[in-house]
């Protein structure tokens, strides 16, 4: 049973081996940005660590700021358009560049505290 709507896409952020974490891309956030995140699904890419806050990996994806903020809270995922990374918080922060919102992790955020750099992430939609 899917829980994905137009306005809400359900996806699983997986760390190879280690733990799966639900995720909602929402796109009430940042439409154009959630839109070819979405279109790019599924995406994968090697954990790296930013200070003790965020956790992420680049991607292809291409797209500008949207309703760009430079604070968040633990389980929020945000774009960072320069680099086309997907930003997972792992604390409440307040970055020095804006990022783009786009969703937010569900159960199991905690689990990102055992990423490890170069550890594999792997973003996909839930099928079941």
């Amino acid at each position: 049973m899917s829980t994905s709507s137009v306005s809400r896409k359900s996806l699983i952020l997986e760390i190879r081996g280690k733990a799966k974490i639900t995720c909602d891309l929402k796109r009430h956030l940042s439409p154009r940005t959630v839109g070819t995140i979405m279109r790019s699904i599924p995406l994968e890419g090697h954990a790296h660590l930013l200070g003790k806050s965020i956790v992420y990996f680049e991607t292809s994806v291409d797209s500008g700021t949207e309703r760009a903020r430079t604070e968040f809270k633990k389980g929020d995922v945000a774009f960072l358009p320069s680099s086309g990374s997907i930003c997972f918080f792992t604390n409440d922060a307040v970055f020095g560049k804006a990022m783009t919102p786009i969703g937010k992790l569900g159960d199991n955020v905690d689990a990102l505290n055992d990423v490890k750099s170069g550890d594999v992430l792997y973003i996909y939609e839930d099928d079941n």
